[in-house]
């Protein structure tokens, strides 16, 4: 009685064997047509193909190690700074009205001292391409997986996501040392150093040592953020040789905190984009690169804002601003404790798939909400 159900089912798993069987068949015929005809060649052009194989296999080995091993990660890194009060600290000066400006000048302009920021700066440029590769523009990276981007895959692509957003938080503050934090006034000389810096860094970040467009060597991009956290390190010793200022102004800082907030606010616009929109849970292959860019950047701007609480520690005092600046310090670091294994941008109401894109997001906005309200009350 049961012996057609019995033969049905039979004849279904006989099909499905067979087709995995094909399928397994497709996917090996090149690699055994390959094989078929490598034994058949010279032992010169088997020793030349070996040699290929053995350092496609190396390269290979040495790309993908270097995705896996972080060095020298370490979230609460910024609590491993100790920033001292500087001894040589010049007096406060009363720093040059600029016509129309409506926040407040107290400050200081200071010099014989080094600045937390620009320290900091230096050494996550460090983190990202001495201490570790640069994985965007390693030449694998830039290949692809099989001709498609490596961001397209759910695989060894999250640490190069990471460097470009804590790259992302550099750029900023590169910038905003140049145009204000670097100089007196906004029609003073600019810093050398810091415009040396600032070029380097924005620099593109998949360059390779060769190019096609245009076609020719060429200096890869980790030589240039190198040349960026020299340039850095040498303003700093300027500074402490009393050569340099930094301007310590709260009009300077309320900009700089009114920039950061820009910048974060549109990583939180692309992640609402991606988890609106987007709601494939762990097999959405783009959530990753948000998650990890997001993250990165705010692994960047913990240890840049923990070093601007240093260098603005007198504006915050005098504005009542350090129990507001300690939340923000507390929020990036409470965002660093996300690490899911894997990314799951499900939706959410979810039950099943999680959703870290969202929770990211979520931290995102915590952090740029109470920037804003920093830049309020530095602007009253």
């Amino acid at each position: 009685m049961l012996d057609p159900i019995v033969n049905f089912f039979t004849r279904i798993f006989q099909w499905i064997g067979r087709g995995i069987g094909f399928a397994v068949g497709v996917i090996l015929w090149p690699f055994m047509w390959a094989g078929r005809w490598y034994t058949q060649r010279g032992w010169i052009l088997k020793a030349v193909l070996g040699l290929a194989l053995l350092m496609l296999v190396g390269l290979y080995g040495y790309f993908i190690w270097n995705t896996q091993a972080w060095s020298n990660f370490n979230p609460a890194y910024a609590e491993a700074y100790n920033f001292t009060q500087p001894a040589g600290t010049a007096p406060a000066q009363p720093a040059p009205s600029v016509t129309g400006e409506a926040a407040g000048v107290e400050g200081e302009v200071k010099t014989c001292t080094n600045s937390a920021i620009v320290q900091v700066a230096a050494d996550l440029i460090d983190f990202n391409v001495n201490e570790n590769a640069w994985i965007s523009s390693m030449i694998l990276y830039k290949l692809g997986f099989f001709g498609m981007d490596w961001d397209r895959t759910p695989f060894l692509d999250n640490k190069a996501s990471f460097q470009r957003g804590v790259n992302q938080a550099i750029r900023r503050t590169a910038v905003e040392l140049v145009d204000t934090l670097g100089r007196v006034r906004g029609t003073s000389q600019i810093d050398q150093n810091l415009q040396d810096a600032r070029g380097a860094i924005t620099f593109d970040e998949e360059t390779w040592y060769f190019g096609l467009r245009p076609f020719g060597p060429k200096t890869p991009t980790p030589s240039f953020y190198r040349t960026a956290a020299s340039s850095l390190r040498a303003f700093n010793d300027r500074l402490m040789k009393c050569e340099v200022v930094f301007n310590a102004r709260a009009d300077n800082l309320m900009q700089f905190v009114d920039r950061i907030a820009s910048d974060i606010g549109s990583t939180s616009d692309m992640i609402r984009d991606r988890s609106q929109n987007f709601n494939s849970g762990w097999f959405d292959t783009r959530a990753d690169d948000r998650f990890w860019f997001a993250y990165g950047q705010l692994y960047g701007y913990y240890g840049i804002l923990t070093a601007a609480h240093h260098d603005f520690q007198q504006i915050l005092d005098n504005r009542g601003l350090t129990p507001l600046w300690n939340s923000v310090e507390g929020q990036l670091k409470a965002a660093l404790a996300i690490q899911p294994f894997i990314i799951s941008n499900g939706r959410e109401d979810g039950w099943i798939m999680p959703t870290h894109l969202t929770t990211m997001g979520f931290y995102v906005l915590r952090v740029r909400s109470n920037l804003v309200e920093i830049r309020s009350v530095l602007d009253r």
